[in-house]
């Protein structure tokens, strides 16, 4: 029963995130947001590798890690917070997000060789016209937020994981998991703190929602998701954890109307659907 909740635990967890960025970013720049969880959260993730006696890491893999860490925390995550604090809706950050697997797969066709089918070249097609679906629907409802700047964050946040995520695959395949992600965490927390200092000037209001947004950002996310996954991998359920992980988008976008009055019209939810049906078509495995 645990194995067969853990992948449900693991989206519901990790479709907060987008959420996270919204409440994140009313209280503090989101640079320095990132910079602090990213500092948290690797320095748990260290501590438990070390309570736990985890594999060590190479100099070589050392190298890899903080590559893709830079791509897969780094810009992503700093990408989504970009565009949130510029106030593109949640739903839309974590739709747009949630195609980087299709950018990835076809990153895969073009650098590693590894070839798409017809079912998925269909799903590259949905997942980009549902895109469009959403933008055009929130165009037309006047919704704010759909400013160029945050298109424009998305855009390189979803380059940023599709770039450490297909590095990762080619380069990083034996990394350490705790002890990789905690130096992926440090690597980021560098570049965003650079980011925090020089752009922002490390704008922070130490508030009550501000504090429970870091919380939960580094509790929940950063080390429970991830924990989650890691325990997940090692019981060979990667799988369900994939195929799980593309309902993010549609989660994300009933909490941003639960709690922000995200509202979408009806081209909006026909978008999504085939936005999710075409990254399901990419990405899913053959039995």
């Amino acid at each position: 029963m645990l194995k067969r909740l853990a992948p449900v635990v693991f989206v519901l967890l990790w479709s907060t995130g987008f959420i996270v960025a919204r409440y994140g970013t009313r209280d503090a720049g989101p640079l320095t947001f990132l910079f602090l969880r990213m500092v948290i959260a690797a320095g748990v993730l260290w501590a438990i590798a070390v309570a736990t006696n985890a594999p060590a890491i190479s100099p070589t893999q050392v190298k890899w890690a903080m590559l893709t860490g830079l791509g897969m925390h780094a810009i992503y995550l700093g990408g989504v917070f970009i565009a949130s604090d510029l106030g593109l809706p949640s739903g839309l950050s974590a739709l747009i997000a949630g195609l980087h697997p299709v950018v990835t797969s076809v990153g895969a066709l073009l650098l590693l060789s590894e070839k798409l089918r017809p079912r998925q070249w269909i799903g590259v097609g949905c997942g980009l016209g549902g895109v469009v679906a959403v933008v055009i629907d929130r165009l037309n409802a006047g919704v704010s937020g759909i400013t160029a700047g945050a298109v424009v964050a998305m855009v390189v946040s979803v380059v940023g994981m599709s770039a450490g995520t297909l590095l990762q695959r080619s380069r990083g395949g034996t990394m350490p998991l705790l002890r990789g992600t905690a130096i992926q965490y440090v690597i980021s927390a560098v570049v965003l703190g650079i980011g925090s200092v020089s752009v922002e000037h490390f704008e922070v209001r130490w508030t009550a929602r501000f504090w429970w947004s870091l919380v939960w950002a580094v509790v929940v996310l950063s080390i429970t998701a991830v924990l989650i996954m890691l325990w997940l991998l090692q019981r060979h359920a990667a799988v369900k954890v994939s195929s799980l992980f593309f309902l993010t988008p549609a989660l994300s976008t009933i909490e941003g109307a639960v709690l922000f009055s995200e509202r979408l019209g009806v081209l909006a939810v026909f978008g999504l659907l085939v936005a999710l049906l075409g990254v399901a078509l990419t990405t899913r495995q053959p039995a």
